[in-house]
This record gives structure tokens, C-alpha cells and sequence, in this order.
């Protein structure tokens, strides 16, 4: 079975429900809120280590955005989001930010007689797709591009998040990277003013949004795409190579990630070498450094060192990149070193 087959039959579609609902009688529980980008892999290690942690999880898929305000207001027992935060925003809000898996995402598109792989674009198309300069299939730079696939006169119908979004932030610090016009006008953000297009709420309702409109593109995390049998295109990267959205590709993007940055916030967007995709990023978790409950965060801890050490074959079943060992070393560490509760570090592991 492929990774487009495996995925699909995991039942992770735009109508089904993302959300795991915790049972007082299962013992313990956490609460997490946030990015939708990563949460395939939040219900996949949740469901797989309940029976080993004794841990459940009721993780809600609500954006980046919502989920950096829940967790600022102590309402969730972690936070999510695919934008980190800087070292000031941490230290107002007393969190510690550390990466948890890394992932890709690729543009869809629903254009009648073109099959999944076969279209080709640029990061500056994309930029004047979403600027609103090009605004049919039949564009003459498009055509150009793709001379063996017949493009109709067809107008695009760019979809893109309406709500605060760090798989939007990832998504515009690319086209920020690769245009100099989008980086004037629109710029970098969890939620821009898109010149063009119309939005959607997470990154279901764009996937469900492109699948259902003749002539949309949208982009969302590679699992939701191959969950809902989207249409993916090739992208030209860095080195000047189109390339398609492969799990070899992706890896090929993130062996270049530099952990160094304060809050792990590595950035691989547009990276060097001939087989690299050009959007891959981390997205990270928001622990508090001065926890209510310690227990609650002990086992916020335990449910991400079991999928550390534990849930790397499913990451990358649903195409996911796991971290390196020595960044999840770095990660226990900084748990050890900055959750406390009287003093005392919580994670003692």
C-alpha cells in the first residue's frame, strides 16, 4: 500500500471529526489546542499512546492563533502553533517553546483534465496568483511552464486561512522569500490581508474548499492533500529544479535545519540543494514554565517523549519528519531546566 493509500484509509478527511474526546475512565488527561497543520500526527500519536502512557489527549484542531491564546490564558495544558513565537512573547507569557515534528506544505489545485503531480509552478507564480495578477489557468506564463498539459480558460479561485493560521505563516514567508512584491505589500504573518482569493477555517476547510470549487488552489499540510486525494503540483525550488512533494524531498529540506535558534525556531523555508521541496517546516508546542498543575504538565511531557521515542514510523507514515535525537535530547533538557513548580523542576525523567 502507498502513502497515499495508507493515509486515506486512516480516515483523516476534510468531514471527519479531529477531535479525540477524552474518558475520565481511561485515566489521566491533557488538553491541547491549535495548529491544524500538525494534528493528523497529534490523533495518530494520541490514539497509539494511550494504552502505553495511560494518557489521554483532547487535542483541538482550532489554528495556530486560537490555540497560542488558549494556552496564554491557561485554559488548555499545551498550546500549538506552526508560527513561533519570539524570545519576548515567551518570556511575557511565561512558555517554553520546543518543536515536535516537522512537515510540508504543498499547493492544491482543482483543474478539470490535470492529474495530480503533473502541474508545474514557481514560488513567483504562486506570489501573483495570490496578488491577484494571474487569474486564469490559461495565463500565458503558465502555459509556458506546462506545454504538455492542456490549461483551460479557466478562472483561478485562490482559497487561503481566514483564521489566524501558522500553516499561513509558513506560507507567506515563502512567497515573502521568493517575491519581492509580496514581501512589499502583503508581508509575513499568522493572518494577512490576501489581495486575492476567499478563506477558509483551518486547514480542512481550505483542503474541502479546493476540492469542491472548479479552478481552486489552496495550500494546506501534505497529509490533509493525500487524506482527501487532492490534486499536489511540482514546485521549482531553490536550486532551480522542480521538484514533487515527496517524503524524500521533504527529508532532503530538513537535514538543513539549524535548532540553534532561541525557542528551537528553525526555519527551512527555501533551502539549498537540487532534491529539496522548498516548504517544510516544524511546528512547535507551548508548555507553561510556571504550571497549576504540575501533574497535567508532567504528563504533557510523558505523552510527547513516548511519541519521540516511540512515534517516528507514524510520523512518517502520514509524511511527516520526525526530529533528530539530539534535538529531542535538547528538548528534555530545556523541560528539565525551565517547567517548575516551587522551584522544583516537574520533569525529572
Amino acid at each position: 500500500m502507498n502513502r497515499r493509500s495508507l493515509l486515506a484509509a486512516s480516515g483523516l478527511a476534510v468531514a471527519a471529526p479531529f477531535l479525540t474526546r477524552p474518558s475520565l475512565a481511561q485515566g489521566a488527561g491533557i488538553t491541547g489546542a491549535g495548529a491544524t497543520f500538525p494534528n493528523p500526527v497529534y490523533q495518530k500519536w494520541a490514539e497509539a499512546g494511550r494504552a502505553a502512557t495511560g494518557i489521554t489527549v483532547n487535542y483541538q484542531s482550532v489554528g495556530s492563533g486560537a490555540g497560542i491564546n488558549q494556552i496564554k490564558n491557561r485554559t488548555v495544558d499545551f498550546g500549538a502553533t506552526d508560527a513561533p513565537l519570539t524570545v519576548a512573547q515567551l518570556e511575557e507569557a511565561k512558555l517554553l517553546q520546543f518543536p515536535s515534528v516537522m512537515g510540508s506544505l504543498v499547493p492544491i489545485v482543482n483543474i478539470p483534465g490535470v492529474a495530480n503531480e503533473q502541474l508545474k509552478l514557481t514560488g513567483e507564480l504562486l506570489a501573483d496568483i495570490y496578488l491577484g495578477k494571474i487569474t486564469k489557468w490559461n495565463d500565458p506564463r503558465l502555459v509556458e511552464l506546462n506545454r504538455e498539459v492542456s490549461l483551460p480558460n479557466l478562472a483561478i479561485a485562490p482559497a487561503y486561512r481566514a483564521d489566524g493560521s501558522g500553516t499561513t505563516f509558513v506560507w507567506v514567508s515563502y512567497l515573502s522569500a521568493v517575491s519581492s512584491e509580496w514581501k512589499s505589500k502583503v508581508g509575513v504573518g499568522t493572518s494577512v490581508r490576501f489581495p486575492a482569493g476567499t478563506g477558509a477555517r483551518g486547514n480542512e476547510g481550505v483542503a474541502g474548499t479546493v476540492k469542491n470549487i472548479r479552478g481552486a488552489i489552496g495550500y494546506v499540510e501534505n497529509a490533509y492533500a493525500i487524506t482527501n486525494k487532492l490534486v499536489t503540483t511540482q514546485l521549482r525550488n531553490k536550486a532551480g529544479q522542480f521538484v514533487k512533494p515527496t517524503q524524500e524531498a521533504f527529508i532532503a529540506a530538513a537535514t538543513n535545519a539549524d535548532w540553534s535558534a532561541p525557542g528551537f525556531a528553525a526555519s527551512l523555508i527555501d533551502q539549498q540543494g537540487a532534491t529539496s521541496w522548498p516548504i517544510v517546516s516544524p511546528t512547535f508546542i507551548l508548555l507553561p514554565k510556571d504550571p497549576a498543575d504540575a501533574e497535567r504538565s508532567r504528563n504533557v511531557m510523558k505523552f510527547f517523549d513516548w511519541a519521540f521515542r516511540n512515534g517516528a514510523t507514524l510520523a512518517q507514515e502520514l509524511e511527516y519528519i520526525p526530529l533528530p535525537a539530539p534535538v529531542q535530547d535538547r528538548i528534555r533538557a530545556a523541560w528539565k531546566a525551565e517547567v517548575k513548580v516551587n522551584g522544583q523542576p516537574v520533569w525529572t525523567l
